[in-house]
């Protein structure tokens, strides 16, 4: 990238502005640049600890395989009969729910000039063990509830803030995911 490139393309709160119009442009004049598909494969190692690998995936019509593919490990805490080696799978969810409504928040604040200073936010959802261990049908097996609470430092109005936080809700697929059914096939190979 050349110095003059540099100049001209615009960055708020260190999104590249530019290359996210620029996008947007060639997904308007081919769609199937928008098609991803993204892949996890997971191992069970012992108890309630297994480990999902992230590495490939396919998007702007091909695929891409990382350098160094991304591992996470997920245990329960003692009191649920784990070792804690790494945190629980609706922990992760908060945090997959988490990444993906501040990434859209920062993008779509960016796209629309306005710079923010700190973005914070806390999650939180009840379980009734109840349902996952099968002793009622009284109960879901997921979260009753989340409960998200954004903090922003920013010039921009209240009133803004708030745009984007709807926005965001609006938007994101994580929260698209977590608040609408997706259908979910499972087959044993």
């Amino acid at each position: 990238m050349t110095q003059q490139t540099m100049q001209e393309e615009k960055i708020v709160n260190g999104v590249n502005v530019t290359r996210l119009f620029g996008t947007m442009d060639a997904i308007g004049e081919q769609k199937e640049i928008a098609a991803f598909n993204f892949r996890a494969s997971n191992k069970w190692v012992n108890g309630a600890n297994n480990q999902t690998t992230v590495n490939d995936y396919y998007g702007a019509c091909e695929t891409h395989t990382r350098e160094t593919p991304f591992v996470f490990d997920k245990d329960e805490p003692p009191v649920l009969l784990g070792q804690d080696i790494g945190a629980n799978p609706v922990e992760y969810l908060l945090a997959a729910l988490a990444g993906c409504v501040t990434t859209g928040l920062v993008y779509h604040a960016a796209a629309r000039g306005i710079e923010l200073e700190e973005v914070e936010s806390t999650y939180e959802g009840n379980i009734d063990l109840r349902g996952f261990l099968g002793m009622t049908e009284e109960v879901r097996n997921g979260y009753e509830g989340i409960n998200i609470t954004f903090r922003i430092k920013s010039n921009a109005p209240r009133e803004q803030l708030e745009e984007l936080v709807m926005i965001t809700q609006q938007r994101s697929p994580v929260f698209d995911c977590v608040t609408n059914p997706v259908p979910v096939k499972v087959k044993l190979a």
